[in-house]
């Protein structure tokens, strides 16, 4: 690094010391010397042009898998404004993100004043963001910028990871620095430090529990620790189930992975963590959708306890009696490693054949035409590929069917629920990983962000996007059909909603088109999924579909809708 550079010059110089090998972004004035900056240093790190910053932000949050920060940027105003869907996204989905937005010249600025706006486009993006993010902060002077950008590096990754913003003028980000004399950030870095004894009583009470059970959440995978996480368990022998975000943390062909739970979830799962007299929690939220409404009904026989990175999630409590432990993943997964390490324990085998029991006995209970679909497009994507879901039925769809292979990664909008994040969080995927992606979207979801067909088809990215269209917004239209009188209000063809050719779109994007109207017609892809060239595949649907099962509010998660035949649901209750 010189020893005199501009501002801009320096933020890219740092952002490639760190490993950022990707960037994503949009053109404006207040952000014009940051672009050039990129463009000066573009063997090392390419700025990639997004078409809506919305989705250079929901970019960030897919290169972000990589277990690198995201980085997106955007000029003042409406630009930083746009950004803020996918900072929210990040923020609840623990995604390590740093967001750099353009301001005005300092002494444009309306502070000190009280105007409303002073500038052109001068927006306190700062005060809108404060509470969606770990950090965020205007950098007024040019020689304090090592010590933002260093802060925002380590909040952005420390304990529970999160998205940061930095709002920089325009005057100062082509300012002349010196770097020998800029002043550092000290981190207080809190460290965790736990008694062993806790991590041994895991242990000690998953032996001696008649019926334990592993809940695994995302915290698993933004600490890192999948791979470990999974031969812990070969070790352990207990069942596992997850949250939808953790879904793939465990793939099918794992014999101790049951599924995700929740509203949506695996019945299966559901009936195990009901049966279960100890649950143990690694990263998990455990919210509503997990629970369901009614606290009393979860897992209502079994002792819970929950290891979270995050003591402010702890103030959420499941059960007035659970037991908390406040850990870094990345050292209870390996101690419980080298712990179990060779002993596989097989103590809890009777207890894993009921458990085989229940699943077989729900095998195919709720499975669906979208979800043959999915199956069976699953069967064909190769090992390494990455996959994005938007929000919807689809999402559900492919938390429940697609059958991952061990290095395939889910990205999901989660707490958030953001539709419009697939096609853009596959384009960042894409730069973390520099491997195909399969983005799945329904056809609501793929018109919020369609823009970012363009990016694909500029670059050639080997993205395929696959949209799954039954000409409605089918989440909302079953909730019409169930608490509305089926009064399909901007849900359907009849109500004013309506999709377009999505044949035509492919043509004006210059993108490969396929439709697919029958499951016998998914071996027309296989060779289009391999390729390194962008497709839409359009799977086409009836209008009303729907996903099961189902949690009604109220009942027990195991109790899911379509309700089961009372005898095998009695049967699986007594097993």
């Amino acid at each position: 690094m010189e020893n005199r550079v501009k501002v801009s010059d320096y933020i890219a110089e740092t952002l490639i010391a760190k490993g950022i090998t990707d960037v994503f972004g949009y053109p404006g004035g207040m952000v014009t010397h940051l672009m050039d900056s990129f463009d000066k240093y573009h063997d090392s790190i390419r700025a990639h042009n997004n078409y809506h910053e919305q989705a250079a932000a929901f970019a960030a949050c897919g290169y972000s898998s990589s277990m690198r920060p995201g980085v997106a940027y955007a000029t003042s105003g409406p630009g930083a404004t746009n950004l803020i869907t996918g900072i929210c996204n990040s923020y609840f989905d623990s995604v390590p993100t740093i967001f750099i937005t353009g301001q005005v010249n300092t002494y444009e600025s309306r502070l000190g004043t009280f105007a409303r706006q002073k500038g052109f486009q001068e927006t306190d993006i700062v005060s809108m963001v404060k509470c969606v993010t770990k950090y965020a902060a205007q950098v007024n002077d040019a020689n304090k910028i090592k010590y933002y950008l260093q802060k925002a590096y380590f909040l952005c990754l420390d304990g529970r990871p999160g998205p940061v913003l930095l709002d920089i003028p325009m005057d100062v980000l082509r300012a002349d620095i010196e770097v020998d004399s800029l002043e550092d950030f000290i981190p207080n870095k809190k460290i965790i430090t736990n008694d062993t004894i806790e991590f041994d009583m895991i242990l000690n009470e998953i032996k001696h529990a008649k019926r334990p059970c592993i809940l695994v959440g995302a915290g698993i995978k933004t600490s890192g620790m999948t791979k470990n996480f999974r031969e812990m368990m070969n070790n352990l022998k207990v069942p596992v189930v997850s949250s939808m975000l953790a879904v793939d943390v465990m793939s099918p062909n794992e014999v101790t992975g049951f599924g995700f739970i929740g509203a949506y979830g695996d019945r299966a799962a559901n009936f195990i963590l009901d049966k279960s007299d100890l649950i143990v929690s690694f990263g998990s939220r455990l919210d509503y959708r997990q629970t369901g409404n009614n606290l009393e009904n979860f897992a209502a026989k079994a002792k819970l306890i929950r290891v979270d990175v995050d003591p402010m999630e702890l103030s959420n409590k499941i059960k007035q009696d659970e037991y908390q432990i406040i850990a870094n993943l990345e050292n209870l997964v390996p101690y419980l490693n080298s712990k179990l390490a060779k002993k596989n324990l097989n103590i809890h085998d009777d207890w894993l054949l009921v458990c085989y029991e229940i699943r077989e006995k729900l095998k195919d209970m709720d499975q669906q035409l979208p979800n043959d679909f999915v199956e069976k497009i699953s069967r064909i994507v190769e090992d390494h590929t990455i996959i994005t879901t938007d929000v919807g039925q689809n999402q559900v769809w492919i938390a429940q069917s697609f059958q991952t292979k061990e290095n395939q990664k889910i990205l999901f909008s989660g707490g958030h629920g953001a539709m419009g994040y697939s096609l853009p969080a596959a384009i960042g995927a894409y730069y973390g990983h520099k491997k195909k992606v399969i983005s799945f979207s329904g056809d609501g979801g793929i018109q919020m962000n369609i823009q970012e067909l363009q990016t694909i088809a500029r670059d050639q990215l080997p993205i395929k996007i696959v949209i799954f269209n039954n000409h409605a917004l089918g989440m909302i239209r079953h909730f019409q059909e169930m608490y509305f009188d089926s009064n399909y209000v901007q849900t359907k063809s009849c109500g004013g909603y309506t999709v377009p050719d999505f044949e035509k779109i492919a043509g004006a994007y210059d993108l490969r088109y396929q439709k697919l109207s029958c499951l016998e017609e998914v071996s027309i892809i296989q060779d289009m999924i391999k390729d390194d060239l962008p497709i839409i595949i359009e799977v086409v649907l009836p209008e009303d579909t729907y996903v099961y099962p189902k949690l009604a509010v109220g009942n027990f998660n195991n109790d899911q809708e379509p309700a089961l035949d009372r005898e095998i649901y009695e049967y699986l209750k007594n097993l």
